[in-house]
C-alpha cells in the first residue's frame, strides 16, 4: 500500500478561497412543501446511488400499494427529515472571490437541533457532515493525515500526495462525484466533504503525484457547520461512527432505513384536503415522473430554486373563488347555531375580501403574496368579484350611493359551499393581498378573528456595538475579543482599562486623556473641526473619547421576545428599527392612518388589522409597503380616519414601547 507520509510538507494541500470560510448572506427560511421534500429526497436517492432498501410495513398496506413504498418513505426521512426549510443564499467563492448563489435545506433528525443538511449549487446537492453523520456510507471515504485535515478544515485543497489509505481507493470516488474526507487517526468521521478534481480511483500510486484530489466545498467548523436556529453554534463530532466501512460505497443508509418507525406521511391523503383544480390538473400531466414510488404524482406547489411560473388569469380566478367558498363554508360551520353564521348584513365589499377570502388564499411565499391580488384577476375589482358570485346565486348584494357595493345575503345551504372540500392552509401567517375594494362600515363578525399570539407579549431593545478592527490594540489590552458584540456599559471598563494600562491619564487634569498614536489615528480622523481641534491639543475629556469610540463601532440590536435571552438570539445590523405611523389626507378631506414596521416586533399585520377594524369602526386593508422589496415584504396596514392614538393603543398591548413609534401627521404637514 502506497500511502502518503505523515508531514505537512506543502504539496498535501493547497490554500483555496473556500466559499463557507466566509459567512454567506443567507435569506429568511421558508417552509419546505412536503411535494418538494420528496422531490429534492429522491433526487438525491438517484444522484447518490442510494439503495432503496423494502422492509415489512407496521399495517397493512392499501390495496395496490407496495411494500417497497414504505422503504421509500424511511429512506427520504433519513436524507430530508419532514418539515425541512430552504433558504436561498449569496456567496464568495475561488481565488477571483466569484459570487455564487445556491440554497440550503435546513432539517433536524429526531433528538438532534435544527441544522443546514445539505447545499445546492446549481445542479449539484452537496451533504454538509451532519448529514454525513447521520447517514454512514452515503458517499465514498477518502483518508488523510490529520496534520493535513486541519488545512482543508481552514478552507484549503487536497493535492493527490495527501491521500492516504490507497491505493486501492473507493470505487465510486470518481471525477466529479461527492467524497468525504475523514482523518487516519479518526477513519470514521467524516469532516470535510468535497468534489473530486480528477478520477481518485483509478490512482496507481500517490506519491511523487501532482495536483489537486479533491477540491473542499465544506467541512467542520466552518460557517455552514456554525449555522444554527438560536445562535448557538455547530455541533461537535462524535466520537465514533458506525457504518463507514472504507471498502463499502453506498447502501448503509438503506440498511439503516430498517430502524425508522416513521412512515412516508406526505402522501395527499395524510396531508387531508383536495387541491386547488389547476394544481390537480398539473400533477396529472406529470403521472410516472418519479420511479422511486408507487401512485406518487404530486407536483411542487412552487419549484425551489427554479423560479416560481406566472399563474394566468384564470389560475388567480380559481383561487380567489375556492377562498371564498372556503371562508363561506368556514363560518357555515363553526357558527351553525346563528342563522347569520356570524356575519353582520350589510356586508361591504372591503370586509369581505379582507375577512372571508384574504385569510384562505393558499400564500406560502412573498411572491405568491404580490402575485394573489384581487386586481390580477379577470375581475380587477372587489365589487365585479362580488357582483359573479351574485350570478352564480351564491349571494345577494346591491350597489350604494357612491359605487359601493355592499352584500345584502348569502346562500350557506347552497352545495358549493356546504359540499366544499378544504384544502391545506400555511400554519405561519404570511402578508396577503391588497383586497382592492373601498369602502367603510361596521366589524364583520362579533368573535371570530384568527389568534394573534403577539397581545401580551414582552419586547425589550438592546442596542449593541462591534468595534472596528483598528481597535483591536485597544481591546488587546484588557483581553476582551474586539470580535465580539458588547453594550455601551461594557465598552467603558475595557477603554478605561487600556488608559490605564498605557498610562495616557493627563497629569495636571485626570479627566483629561492624552493620545497616543492609536487612538489619534484610528477615532480622531481629521474630518471634523472637533478632530482637529482635539489633535491640536492632544488630549480630549474621557466621556468625549467613549462617545467618540461608539460612534466609530457598528451599531447591532437585537429585539428580545418574552423570555428569550441576548445569548439565544442572532443580533441584526444596523440600529434597532421603528414602527411609522403616517396621517394623510386622500380625496380632498378624507383622512387615512397608514402603519408599517410592525413585523420585526413579532406583531401579524392582517391580525392587528382586524382589530384596528373593530375598535375604530373603520374600514382597514393590508398590503405591501411601496418600495418595500417582493422577496421581503413590509406590510403596511391602513386604516380610515385618524386613528393614531387607536393604534398606539393597539401597539401598546402588544409590547411595544411607545417611544419605538415615529409618527408623522402629513394632514397639517409637520412631525409630531
Amino acid at each position: 500500500m502506497d500511502s502518503a507520509p505523515k508531514s505537512s510538507r506543502s504539496w498535501h494541500c493547497d490554500v483555496n478561497s473556500s466559499m463557507f470560510k466566509k459567512k454567506p448572506n443567507i435569506k429568511a427560511l421558508a417552509p419546505l412543501r412536503s411535494s418538494d421534500r420528496r422531490r429534492i429526497a429522491d433526487q438525491i436517492i438517484a444522484d447518490y446511488g442510494v439503495e432503496v432498501q423494502s422492509r415489512e410495513p407496521t399495517h397493512q398496506p392499501k390495496a395496490g400499494q407496495e411494500t417497497a413504498t414504505i422503504g421509500v418513505g424511511a429512506t427520504r426521512n433519513a436524507l430530508l427529515p419532514d418539515n425541512s426549510q430552504s433558504a436561498r443564499f449569496t456567496t464568495t467563492a475561488g481565488k477571483d472571490l466569484k459570487q455564487v448563489s445556491g440554497t440550503l435545506y435546513v432539517g433536524k433528525h429526531a433528538g438532534q437541533p435544527q441544522r443546514v443538511l445539505w447545499i445546492k449549487l446549481e445542479d449539484k446537492i452537496l451533504p454538509t457532515v451532519y448529514t454525513l453523520w447521520m447517514n454512514p456510507g452515503l458517499v465514498p471515504l477518502l483518508h488523510t493525515p490529520d496534520v493535513v485535515l486541519q488545512k482543508l478544515r481552514g478552507g484549503a485543497d487536497l493535492m493527490t500526495p495527501g491521500l492516504a489509505r490507497g491505493p486501492p481507493f473507493a470505487r465510486k470516488a470518481t471525477k466529479g462525484s461527492v467524497v468525504a474526507i475523514a482523518s487516519l487517526e479518526k477513519p470514521n468521521i467524516p469532516m470535510v466533504v468535497g468534489v473530486c478534481e480528477i478520477d481518485v480511483a483509478s490512482l496507481q500510486q500517490v506519491r511523487g503525484a501532482k495536483g489537486h484530489a479533491v477540491r473542499g466545498e465544506h467541512w467542520d467548523g466552518d460557517e455552514i457547520w456554525a449555522w444554527s436556529q438560536g445562535g448557538s453554534g455547530g455541533g461537535s463530532a462524535p466520537d465514533d461512527l458506525e457504518g463507514w466501512d472504507t471498502n463499502h460505497d453506498g447502501s448503509g443508509l438503506a440498511e439503516r432505513t430498517n430502524d425508522f418507525t416513521l412512515e412516508d406521511s406526505d402522501d395527499a391523503q395524510n396531508e387531508g384536503g383536495v387541491a386547488i383544480p389547476y394544481l390537480a390538473a398539473k400533477s396529472s400531466q406529470d403521472k410516472g415522473q418519479n420511479e422511486f414510488v408507487e401512485g406518487e404524482d404530486a407536483e411542487p406547489f412552487e419549484r425551489i430554486d427554479e423560479g416560481e411560473k406566472d399563474l394566468s388569469t384564470k389560475e388567480i380566478d380559481d383561487i380567489f373563488w375556492h377562498a371564498l367558498l372556503y371562508g363561506l363554508h368556514h363560518h357555515r360551520n363553526i357558527t351553525r347555531s346563528d342563522p347569520h353564521h356570524g356575519l353582520n348584513f350589510p356586508l361591504n365589499q372591503s370586509a369581505l375580501i379582507s375577512n372571508l377570502v384574504l385569510p384562505f388564499l393558499p400564500i406560502t411565499t412573498p411572491t405568491q403574496a404580490a402575485t394573489l391580488n384581487i386586481k390580477k384577476t379577470s375581475w380587477k375589482n372587489a365589487k365585479k368579484f362580488i357582483k359573479a358570485f351574485d350570478k352564480a346565486r351564491l349571494l345577494k348584494s346591491k350597489d350604494r350611493d357612491g359605487g359601493e357595493c355592499v352584500v345584502l345575503d348569502i346562500d350557506f345551504e347552497d352545495p358549493a359551499i356546504v359540499n366544499f372540500i378544504p384544502y391545506k392552509l400555511p400554519k405561519k401567517e404570511t402578508a396577503g393581498a391588497e383586497s382592492g375594494g373601498g369602502g367603510g362600515g361596521k366589524t364583520i363578525t362579533a368573535d371570530i378573528s384568527p389568534s394573534d399570539s403577539s397581545i401580551g407579549q414582552k419586547l425589550s431593545k438592546i442596542e449593541l456595538y462591534k468595534p472596528k478592527e483598528q481597535l483591536a490594540p485597544v481591546f488587546a489590552a484588557s483581553k476582551a475579543n474586539h470580535h465580539a458584540l458588547y453594550l455601551p456599559t461594557e465598552l467603558r471598563p475595557i477603554i478605561n482599562e487600556y488608559i490605564d494600562s498605557e498610562k495616557l491619564v493627563s497629569d495636571t487634569n485626570k479627566r483629561l486623556v492624552n493620545l497616543d498614536p492609536i487612538l489619534a489615528n484610528t477615532v480622531f480622523d481629521g474630518s471634523t473641526p472637533l478632530d482637529r481641534e482635539v489633535l491640536a491639543k492632544g488630549s480630549v475629556p474621557r466621556d468625549a473619547l467613549i462617545d467618540r469610540i461608539l460612534k466609530t463601532c457598528s451599531p447591532y440590536h437585537i429585539i428580545l421576545r418574552n423570555d428569550e435571552t441576548r445569548d439565544s438570539v442572532k443580533a441584526k445590523a444596523g440600529h434597532a428599527p421603528k414602527i411609522t405611523i403616517v396621517l394623510e389626507t386622500r380625496s380632498g378631506n378624507k383622512t387615512v392612518t397608514k402603519l408599517s414596521g410592525v413585523e420585526v416586533f413579532y406583531i401579524p399585520p392582517q391580525a392587528l388589522a382586524d382589530e384596528l377594524q373593530k375598535t375604530c369602526a373603520s374600514s382597514t386593508s393590508v398590503g405591501q409597503l411601496a418600495g418595500s422589496s417582493p422577496k421581503k415584504p413590509v406590510m403596511e396596514v391602513m386604516v380610515q380616519g385618524p386613528q393614531k392614538d387607536a393604534m398606539i393603543k393597539a401597539l401598546e398591548k402588544r409590547g411595544v414601547n411607545r417611544q419605538w413609534v415615529d409618527v408623522h401627521d402629513k394632514t397639517k404637514g409637520k412631525k409630531k
